[in-house]
């Protein structure tokens, strides 16, 4: 079976110090690193997501604009393309990753597979042009965008686990929630072989 590996919005507005930083997000970008370091190899894609929005517009209304925002539909400046916070997060070894996809140009998108690589070609048709049957998800936030990439992934018919150990989100009940969902839905939800028996960053476990 082909498998592919989606890092998901490691980038510096969703860790620590950034517009929307999620508390363990650095920590969850080196563990990825080591991940990395010991099954890259295993992986026939890498391909990592990014959040790549407008600076000149609201992106769709997802930028909270002439108000403050509600943190569930409207949020506040983040992840502007060529910006600082657009960045990988520097504990992330970037190396490895094969394909980048950019989304949320100009349009809210959470997903992954709503995103675009550099040449224009979108995750679903990239998957399907490698013939991937499988991917594993990691990345940030649980209960944002790894809940929406690995539901549309199930939704595409792929086979998708998400390793618990290696996602953190904004809020531990919620993303909580999102694992279960994710399970229910037919993904594969568990630790990956880093640390086992760590609790896991942001509390969010099965």
């Amino acid at each position: 079976m082909t498998r592919a590996l989606l890092v998901v919005d490691v980038q510096n507005d969703f860790t620590e110090g950034g517009a929307l930083g999620v508390v363990g997000g650095a920590e969850v970008a080196a563990r990825i690193t080591a991940f990395l370091g010991r099954h890259a190899d295993e992986y026939d894609l890498i391909v990592g997501s990014r959040d790549w929005h407008h600076g000149d517009d609201d992106n769709g209304g997802h930028f909270a604009v002439g108000g403050a925002p509600d943190f569930e539909t409207t949020w506040p400046v983040h992840c502007v393309a060529g910006t600082p916070g657009a960045d990988y997060h520097s504990e992330l070894d970037t190396a490895p990753i094969d394909v980048h996809v950019m989304k949320g140009q100009g349009a809210p998108a959470y997903s992954a597979f709503e995103g675009t690589t550099e040449s224009g070609e979108d995750l679903t048709d990239l998957l399907y042009d490698r013939k991937v049957h499988a991917i594993d998800i990691v990345g940030i936030a649980t209960d944002h965008c790894v809940r929406a990439t690995a539901l549309d992934g199930v939704h595409a018919g792929l086979d998708v686990g998400v390793y618990t150990d290696l996602v953190v989100g904004v809020d531990p009940t919620r993303s909580e929630a999102a694992l279960a969902e994710i399970a229910a839905a037919g993904g594969h939800v568990e630790p990956s072989d880093m640390d086992e028996g760590l609790a896991n960053p942001g509390g969010a476990q099965l």
